[in-house]
């Protein structure tokens, strides 16, 4: 899609749809409250799919009058606050869609969501690139990539929970001592079990929004010093490090339910195999990326969108070899999640967008982009050293909690 903007219009408008996402994403994040990933580790199934839908439908639409509020009062020129609008609006259908890729993630459904991202990407491609050609408006791209996943999310991923849900009966839950059999995609409007699942979900969307935070504040600092061409130049080189990002997300989400079992089951051996494999999977990764960067970044640019990007190839290969190590810090964090070592992510993620924050208010005003870059590099070696400490924390209680049990094993054994 930045591809598309880069050819067919300018870095302005490439720097409006960064802004556009900026402004959104961490408020869309925040309404998540990264209950996908709760859904998909809740080995006991103490919640139901009607609960996650209508934590998910509340927060979302609380989210949207907020992005709408900012758009409004934020002083952005007209076009640049319909942009943020229409993407709030997208960032909404996506929100939904997510809480079907939970209940097919919880079981292990990874097929179902890989066709769904696949119908997505030409979809919103073609809705952004349609509307940014025929009106040479980024607004009505943006427009067309929030029609593109509306018709995703009701064409195929309300489907898709319909057919799981037809599928999979009799998975009883270990709380209610229903079945799956009598779920349905209804809402489940009980207050008082949305208000467990939001209290227990809370610390992963303060997470996720410092995440998203980390990602979005040094554009917030390109706009205010350098303006929208400069950031849109910047935006361009840093979502390159999104086609790593994908593999690596898609590995994490795929390998997190069957970690989550393993450590609720105190397989501390089989959830570190599985761990490390993710672990050095994504170290390679970042390895061919920094390659590649740094023997023909330039070329590749120049290629993917026009020469005035080729020129910082300083900063390209900056922000690929931050990718490198955020990729490593990615597979940490899911075996983390996978643990449910959920509160601890709160301190680890506020260190991370601190630190961001500080060198971009001490590198960005002076070094411009290379500043920028700079702030990314730091922010994700924070995040994979922080989360390799947490995952050690919890394999070494794993095997503390291991070494309990075994005398209550070995009593029971003679026992019988």
């Amino acid at each position: 899609m930045l591809v598309v903007l880069a050819k067919f219009g300018s870095p302005e408008m490439v720097g409006k749809f960064a802004l556009g996402l900026a402004v959104a994403t961490p408020i869309l994040a925040f309404a998540t409250l990264k209950t996908r990933l709760v859904q998909a580790t809740d080995a006991k199934r103490e919640y139901r799919f009607g609960d996650y839908l209508s934590l998910r439908l509340i927060t979302t639409l609380l989210a949207l009058l907020v992005v709408a509020g900012i758009a409004l009062v934020s002083g952005y020129r007209q076009e640049t606050v319909l942009v943020v609008l229409a993407m709030g609006i997208a960032k909404s259908f996506e929100s939904i869609s997510d809480v079907y890729y939970g209940l097919l993630q919880q079981h292990e459904r990874m097929d179902r969501i890989s066709k769904s991202k696949m119908i997505r990407g030409p979809l919103s491609l073609l809705g952004l690139g349609v509307g940014v050609y025929l009106t040479g408006s980024v607004f009505w791209g943006t427009v067309g990539l929030a029609v593109a996943w509306a018709a995703v999310l009701v064409g195929y991923d309300i489907r898709s929970g319909a057919l799981i849900l037809r599928l999979a009966p009799g998975q009883s839950s270990l709380v209610s001592g229903r079945s799956d059999e009598q779920e349905s995609l209804r809402p489940r409007w009980e207050m008082r079990t949305l208000a467990r699942l939001a209290w227990l979900a809370l610390p992963l969307g303060i997470v996720i929004t410092l995440d998203s935070l980390r990602t979005s504040i040094p554009r917030y600092f390109l706009q205010m010093h350098l303006g929208e061409a400069e950031l849109g130049i910047f935006a361009a080189m840093a979502y390159l490090r999104q086609a790593g990002n994908i593999v690596s997300v898609a590995l994490g989400l795929a390998a997190c339910p069957r970690m989550a079992k393993y450590y609720a089951a105190r397989n501390g051996s089989a959830f570190r195999r599985l761990l490390l494999r993710l672990v050095g999977i994504n170290a390679l990764l970042g390895a061919l990326g920094v390659l590649a960067a740094v023997v023909a970044g330039r070329e590749i640019l120049t290629f993917l969108y026009r020469p005035e990007y080729a020129g910082r190839q300083d900063v390209f290969v900056v922000l690929i070899v931050a990718a490198g190590i955020d990729f490593v810090g990615t597979a940490l964090d899911y075996g983390m999640t996978a643990a449910r070592y959920f509160r601890v992510q709160v301190p680890l993620f506020a260190a991370i967008t601190g630190a961001t924050i500080l060198v971009c208010l001490w590198q960005v005003p002076s070094a411009g982009l290379r500043g920028a870059a700079l702030a990314v590099l730091v922010a994700t070696v924070v995040y994979a050293g922080g989360s390799l400490a947490v995952v050690l924390h919890a394999l070494r209680a794993l095997h503390r909690h291991r070494a309990e049990d075994e005398p209550f094993e070995r009593l029971s054994t003679s026992q019988v």
